[in-house]
């Protein structure tokens, strides 16, 4: 039993629930106490079964709570007042032979221990007291219905580490809805609760006591004990009549007395948070379906959206588009008319005339061929980048949870601050492995007049010219489009230099890694969107460890708990 719910603890605390999607504030509500309720009672108990009986007073604002306290200890342990809320801090009386049972690393392990006392309404102070029998311990805990919404908050969070629930209610607010809202809960999970009907005047006893039992009967409660506390004067001491509180003081001490009695509230109270628990666990499982479907939509638009631009730009740089513009009039000064190249053997020594500011030291043509290619192939890169994240942005403004996330983070309207910068690098980097491609293919060969002819600048960007028509049919001018027959001549003086099937060999290798290049980038430009909303397998996954943990927990009560009930 402890290791499954350890685990189920594990696996609802980390269940994904940051999507806003319908519904989700109700199962985010609903971890929150299956968390509280399994770290703070049931993991707790079940490592310390032998622990004091763990009774929590709750109630009402004004019922009359801290009262009833000092009063069955016999002594001021906690304070009472009129300004609500009167119970600002929570307070445990205990034995103090069994102040052991009490310390950080046990019950209620997250709220820290004080014996001063204090307005901190997640201090836990510890009182004492020998009025109180061992295997015993009354904690009295702020208003369930205080105007401040932490003590309410603490309430609910003490409520549900109780082995046994005290609940204080008076003539005047037997009837609220609140109060009943809570002992709905306690009888949904089987929690041992005792009724205290106080500050009652003796003329309505018999009336207001006997719909309170059919209120109780009507709600799952009938076998829960009800005390009745006459309205009394408290005496100097701020306490009430010893006689008023007898009742309630006898059956208290008898139930710390017999070991059976004590270990069937626990064991009951215990069985019912562990069933409880277990069934809501799947709540927050279904909860997980609107999560898996939110994220799958909103993963896949990124996704998709991105691929299709890694696509565009896989065909954008083989299809003729890069070679328009300030690109294609360079390499027309480069190489000259297509006629130029007609016959590269005849011409070697007229292109090496053309090129001979590359012997001077001059600006060369090649440099001015590789630099617009550079500006041209970044301003292509971004462009198709900001219109992606353009597109992912109204696509998840489009749904609740996708406004939510993008609200969140700025400039997601636009692709990264840094792409331009990103994007120069990308097309530098590449340019800079075509050249050692040329270097490498051409180690037999530099010193050919042809390759001397154009150095591996010149060859470098013939064949960044030929990977940006590669996807264009057979090269001619008809179909290269804008590149017209200056594809060809990069063709033709590749080919003479290094073979047909090394500059097909060349030119496939120089775009498949200029499209990986643009695919990290754009999957880089992606998380930016993908981070903020977790894996739908992450999801998928979760889910089915916690139904899986649901189930182990299941088991296992039956198996410590049911079996062992039904054996004894």
């Amino acid at each position: 039993m402890l290791g499954a719910l350890s685990k189920l603890l594990t696996d609802v605390t980390a269940a994904p629930l940051a999507l806003e999607v319908p519904g989700v504030d109700e199962v985010r509500s609903t971890r929150a106490e299956m968390v509280d309720q399994l770290s703070d009672y049931v993991i707790p108990r079940l490592v310390q079964l032998e622990a004091p009986l763990l009774t929590v007073v709750g109630g009402s604002t004004g019922a009359g709570k801290s009262t009833l306290v000092n009063s069955l200890v016999g002594e001021q342990v906690t304070q009472s007042g009129v300004l609500r809320p009167t119970t600002r801090s929570p307070v445990l009386v205990h034995h103090p032979d069994d102040a052991e049972w009490f310390q950080p690393d046990r019950i209620l392990p997250e709220l820290p221990r004080t014996k001063a006392v204090t307005n901190d309404v997640y201090a836990l102070r510890l009182a004492p007291s020998t009025g109180v029998p061992r295997g015993l311990a009354i904690l009295d805990a702020p208003d369930i219905d205080s105007i401040d919404a932490a003590n309410r908050e603490l309430a609910t969070q003490l409520l549900a580490a109780a082995d046994l629930w005290l609940f204080v209610t008076s003539a005047a607010r037997y009837a609220d809805q609140v109060p009943w809202d809570y002992l709905g809960r306690a009888a949904e999970r089987s929690t041992s609760v005792a009724v205290v009907l106080d500050r009652t005047h003796a003329d309505a006893v018999v009336e207001v006591r006997g719909h309170l039992a059919r209120m109780m009967t009507s709600r799952g409660l009938s076998d829960s004990p009800l005390f009745t506390v006459p309205e009394s004067a408290v005496g100097e001491d701020g306490l009430l009549p010893r006689e008023a509180v007898e009742p309630i003081r006898g059956w208290l001490r008898d139930l710390a007395a017999d070991p059976e009695g004590r270990s069937a509230v626990v064991f009951g109270t215990l069985d019912g948070a562990v069933r409880h628990n277990v069934l809501r666990s799947h709540v927050v499982a279904d909860g997980l379906d609107e999560q898996l479907a939110a994220a799958r939509q909103l993963h896949d638009d990124a996704t998709r959206t991105y691929a299709e631009a890694v696509d565009l730009l896989r065909r954008a740089t083989a299809d003729g588009t890069v070679m328009r513009g300030e690109v294609l009039t360079r390499w027309q000064e480069f190489v000259g008319n297509g006629e130029l190249l007609r016959s590269v053997e005849e011409r070697v020594s007229r292109i090496r005339d053309r090129l001979v500011d590359q012997v001077t030291g001059k600006r060369t043509r090649s440099a001015e061929v590789s630099e617009a290619v550079e500006s041209g192939l970044q301003t292509l890169l971004v462009e198709q980048l900001e219109a992606a994240a353009e597109a992912v942005y109204r696509s998840w403004s489009s749904v609740g949870a996708g406004r939510a996330l993008i609200a969140s983070e700025r400039g997601l309207d636009r692709a990264s601050r840094d792409v331009r910068v990103k994007a120069e690098r990308l097309v530098r980097d590449w340019q800079a492995e075509v050249l050692e491609l040329v270097r490498a293919e051409g180690s037999d060969k530099r010193l050919t007049a042809k390759f001397l002819a154009f150095g591996v600048n010149g060859i470098g960007v013939a064949l960044m010219v030929l990977v940006f028509v590669s996807g264009s049919a057979g090269l001619t001018g008809a179909e290269v489009g804008v590149a017209g027959g200056t594809a060809v001549v990069a063709q033709k003086l590749l080919e003479a230099i290094f073979g047909d099937q090394a500059v097909r060999r060349l030119a496939e290798r120089a775009h498949t890694s200029l499209v990986t290049a643009v695919e990290a980038l754009a999957t880089a430009e992606s998380r930016r969107y993908l981070d903020l909303v977790s894996d739908p397998a992450v999801i998928e996954a979760s889910q089915a460890r916690l139904r899986d943990a649901a189930r182990r927990a299941e088991y296992a009560r039956h198996i410590d708990f049911l079996d062992g009930e039904t054996a004894s």
